[in-house]
């Protein structure tokens, strides 16, 4: 049965700073994207599981040498802090506490910001907004490992690489992307309120078929990224919205 809230809860970030020695070779290890190529802009991102899905879905940029920032949904902070301790046991680097960081629309992209007059609910009813229509997914401690990277297209937002050697649950997003495809994939829609009750599904619902990634309550109903075969939401009552070209394309490797 899906549960809703009536009072909408608006999503909080924190940014970790890892830096040292090894930092980069240890992200390395970690991350789906190549972190050797990182900018001063933050690139979407994530840490797998063995299991090849997402357990921690993160923006990162390298701020300095040796130094990066990471940006995650507030309630995953603590279990990101607890796995880096552990995987990072014997490497040279320090991970800093996290400290809030605000959700914001510049250049009418998502991103963040640690001025606090970004700090309202309607920045980040913007970001949430443009969040949704860009495929700017969030992955909260609700999703955690619920989601392969193929299925939220994050390999058409340059967030993996598949030349870039071993990582966590590397050899499951491989296999997939290189023998098969997700049937099931990232889709921007709309719909009505949930049961007439005047608000939006929350990230990780099933509505039937159809699972919620994050979602956000309009006027008329809601917007929500979801995970969906096309031949269910076909069958649904939501409608399909336009996401930017790049992530329009067929989600299987290109042959």
């Amino acid at each position: 049965m899906t549960q809703v809230s009536d009072t909408p809860i608006l999503p909080q970030f924190a940014q970790l700073t890892i830096q040292g020695e090894d930092a980069e070779k240890f992200l390395q290890g970690q991350l789906t994207c190549d972190v050797t190529k990182l900018g001063l802009s933050y690139q979407a991102a994530a840490i797998g599981n063995l299991k090849g899905r997402i357990e921690f879905g993160i923006w990162i940029k390298k701020q300095a040498e040796k130094q990066y920032d990471v940006v995650i949904s507030a309630d995953c902070a603590a279990s990101l802090q607890s796995h880096l301790k552990k995987f990072g046991a014997f490497s040279k680097f320090d991970t800093s506490e996290p400290i809030a960081i605000y959700p914001c629309v510049l250049a009418d992209e998502p991103t963040f910001s640690h001025k606090e007059d970004h700090n309202t609910p309607k920045d980040t009813q913007a970001w949430m907004q443009c969040s949704l229509a860009t495929g700017n997914y969030w992955i909260v401690a609700a999703t955690q490992g619920e989601f392969q990277p193929q299925e939220l297209r994050l390999h058409q937002r340059g967030g993996m690489d598949y030349d870039k050697g071993c990582y966590l649950g590397q050899e499951v997003i491989a296999r997939i992307y290189f023998k098969s495809a997700p049937k099931a994939f990232l889709h921007y829609v709309k719909g009505s309120s949930v049961k007439g009750t005047g608000a939006a599904p929350t990230a990780g619902d099933k509505l039937d078929k159809i699972q919620v990634v994050n979602a956000l309550t309009t006027a008329e109903g809601f917007e929500a990224l979801v995970v969906a075969r096309p031949e269910h939401l076909a069958e649904s009552e939501l409608t399909v919205l336009d996401l930017p070209p790049a992530l329009q394309a067929d989600v299987a490797r290109a042959k």
